[in-house]
């Protein structure tokens, strides 16, 4: 039941009273399990290839049906008057373009029309001459009645009557429905007043809602498929002509509207629709439409598609090609195949996943657990960014089954990410790391074996690369945090973990594997939240990196002996404390507003620690830290809420405990470094508390009791390598 209960002899568990249970010799490696037939037929192990497929993304949407705007018309006054009869009198009618719709009695335009006859009677009336062109007064009162919406055949009428007309008729300028009549029989209107709303009904607008999750398999010009309540078993369908760019923050969902034609008028504004759009899926997550290939499209009508180069037939835009709105359109090899793993394969831990992968040709059936970076889901599939390839076997069923062997077995799994049960894999004493056995692993490069040089320049790198992604993320530039994991993966790639023999290599295959994660994840990255939250389990994978093969590089917290402090600078730094607990203890409390006052008594700390008594490498270490603690603090006054606090926050605390083991703090032995396995999507976060009674600022009410480490921090010890001393006080997972 309590996996990190372990003793060296029978007894009972201290926590639920159980008999303690014998561990039988698992299989080597750091994440191997080996079980044997009999029990694998027990557990229902099934297995499926890893394999290079076009995947099928159902994207399944709601929504209803709308009035095409574009083909939205109102019917207004053009001049001031009454309405003196409304020729259509109620909504719903089917009007013909050039239908009589008002007639309207308007002084304004009984005036104008009287112009019209006078000038055509001084016209008549005024003597010709061939040395002065008289002004065409007609032309000009015909004009004025154009523009007050006369028609020319109206305009005829007038002239060829000689008389003024009280009243006028109102034409409508389209055909459709008639959707809002805006005024009644006897109504006074003014200029620009609208009288009518009419619809072209032959192309309507479906509006749809998708969700933010589905975005990735949406792209304009797509067909869908939709139904309604009305027509049972009928199939419409219609291309995606807009998606909305803006989220509504409510519902999390963006508009995606689809141009359906309804020629025979079957379709009515206002149905409900049940919708379907088939993404299929290829490499790095792209769309693939075949049917587009060479094809150009509409920008604004997706339903103009042709063969070649041209203009739109609707709107007269330039058409563009398929490809330019994000799809794959050719298949010209295998390499558009995305690696795929089924859903049931992968145990979830937050963006990245565990696998347990068949290994070959093992005398027995034997497993091993490996961490892979996920792309996005499209259907029944994940897609693989890194860490398997074709044809390797993935367990689908008895996964879980497997991790909890690897739990038992205190070996790294999905539920205890560091081995050691529950999450006690931590090893801040600076002794050996356990093996999956139990057995005590030496350390390479201490008292233990030597590294190879070149693999040691090959691991320096790494560190420093690391420690570059720190700075970035620190500077708060996007570019340079990717660029800097990119170099992570670089210098990754470059490590062989058989240039160690046994258990040393199966240990750097792992770490090589983390870090190669992290590398991947990271160049990836898009918000400075994210870029927080995979520095910061990066620089713990190499720390326990460090850690474990005996590292040393300067301007590491893990890798320098202890610096020449004054206690009077120990006390300065002290003063940043009282106002980092402030900050934990409303985090804690879900108070925002105390969490941002708080900010302004940390800066004023950092201002007042004055660094002039350091000197030699003290006073280069202090300088390094003093920018990167200064950065921090600034970060967290720029924080707008909870999330974004609690981001910056995680920072702060690895900052402060780095600055205690390098100068170490006044009174450090009456404060606590505890460790929240869960924080960050399962990637962790540790703070300092002044107790041992666990209050969570990473989660605050919700889970507020959520540690699986707390220990004494302990004083810094002049001359001494590595960490502090700590005395454990419960490593039990609390919730």
């Amino acid at each position: 039941m309590h996996p990190q209960i372990r003793r060296d002899g029978p007894g009972s568990c201290p926590i639920c009273g159980m008999d303690l249970v014998p561990v039988r010799k698992s299989a080597g490696g750091v994440r191997t399990v080996s079980i044997n037939a009999d029990i694998q037929k027990l557990m229902k192990i099934e297995t499926v290839p890893v394999s290079h497929r076009y995947v099928t993304a159902d994207v399944r949407m709601v929504g209803k049906i709308e009035y095409d705007e574009t083909r939205l018309s109102h019917i207004t006054a053009w001049v001031s008057g009454r309405l003196d009869r409304l020729y259509v009198d109620y909504t719903g009618v089917e009007v013909n373009k050039g239908d009589h719709m008002a007639y309207i009695y308007s002084e304004e335009l009984y005036t104008a029309q009287e112009e019209l006859i006078a000038a055509l009677e001084s016209n008549a009336s005024r003597p010709s001459s061939r040395f002065v062109t008289p002004i065409d007064l007609a032309e000009s009162a015909r004009e004025k009645l154009r523009l007050l919406g006369i028609t020319e055949k109206q305009i005829q009428e007038i002239e060829q009557k000689g008389k003024a007309d009280e009243h006028i008729t109102i034409y409508s300028p389209i055909g459709g429905v008639v959707i809002e009549k805006l005024r009644q029989e006897g109504d006074r209107v003014r200029t620009g007043d609208r009288i009518y709303t009419v619809a072209d009904l032959n192309h309507l607008w479906v509006q749809m809602d998708a969700y933010e999750s589905d975005l990735a398999w949406l792209r304009y010009g797509q067909e869908v498929e939709f139904t309604t309540e009305a027509y049972p078993g009928e199939v419409f369908s219609g291309r995606i002509a807009f998606i909305d760019p803006v989220l509504d923050k409510m519902t999390r969902t963006v508009k995606v509207r689809v141009n359906v034609s309804n020629e025979d008028g079957r379709l009515k504004p206002e149905m409900f629709v049940r919708a379907i759009v088939r993404s299929k899926i290829a490499a790095g997550g792209r769309v693939l439409d075949a049917s587009l290939a060479g094809k150009w499209i509409s920008p604004m009508h997706p339903e103009i598609v042709k063969d070649e180069p041209g203009e739109c037939d609707i709107c007269a835009m330039p058409l563009v090609r398929a490809e330019s709105l994000g799809y794959v359109t050719a298949e010209p090899s295998d390499t558009a195949k995305p690696l795929v793993i089924p859903v049931t394969a992968a145990l979830l831990t937050g963006t990245r996943a565990i696998v347990y992968v068949q290994v070959p040709d093992a005398e027995e059936p034997t497993y091993e657990g490996r961490e892979i970076v996920l792309g996005p889901r499209a259907g029944d599939y994940y897609l693989v960014k890194t860490g398997l390839k074709e044809g390797e076997l993935v367990v689908t069923n008895g996964n879980f089954k497997l991790d909890s062997a690897l739990q038992i077995s205190a070996k790294p799994s999905m539920m205890t990410p560091e081995g050691g049960g529950g999450g006690g894999g931590h090893n801040h004493g600076g002794g050996a790391m356990p093996t999956g056995d139990g057995d005590a692993m030496q350390m390479a490069g201490g008292n233990g074996m030597s590294l190879p040089r070149e693999l040691k320049m090959r691991l320096m790198l790494t560190i420093e690369s690391v420690s570059a992604i720190g700075e970035a993320v620190e500077a708060a530039e996007l570019n340079r945090i990717r660029e800097s994991f990119r170099s992570l993966g670089q210098n990754i790639a470059g490590i062989d973990p058989n240039a160690l023999p046994g258990d040393m290599g199966d240990q750097l295959g792992e770490f090589v594997m983390l870090l190669a994660n992290d590398a991947v994840e990271g160049s990836d990255i898009q918000s400075l939240q994210n870029a927080d939250r995979v520095s910061l389990l990066t620089k713990r994978h190499a720390e326990r990196l460090q850690e474990m093969f005996g590292l040393f590089h300067a301007g590491h917290q893990m890798a320098e002996k202890q610096l020449d402090v004054p206690d009077a600078f120990r006390q300065q730094l002290s003063q940043l404390i009282p106002p980092y607990l402030s900050i934990s203890r409303s985090l804690a409390a879900d108070d925002s507003n105390v969490a941002f006052a708080s900010v302004g008594g940390l800066q004023q700390a950092v201002n007042s620690i004055n660094g002039q008594s350091l000197q030699g490498k003290t006073a280069e270490r202090w300088k390094a830290e003093y920018i990167s603690l200064s950065k921090i603090a600034d970060r967290l006054a720029d924080a707008s809420d909870l999330d974004s606090i609690r981001s910056a926050f995680a920072l702060l605390s690895d900052q402060l405990l780095t600055l205690h083991r390098s100068f170490g703090f006044a009174g450090a032995d009456q404060l606590f470094e505890l460790h929240c396995p869960m924080a960050f999507d399962g990637r962790g976060a540790s703070w300092i508390q002044t107790d041992d009674s666990v209050r969570n600022p990473y989660y605050g009410a919700s889970m507020l009791k959520c540690a699986d480490k707390v220990e004494k921090l302990g004083v810094a010890k002049s001359g001494s390598e590595g960490d502090s001393e700590s005395g454990t006080l419960g490593a039990d997972h609390q919730h």
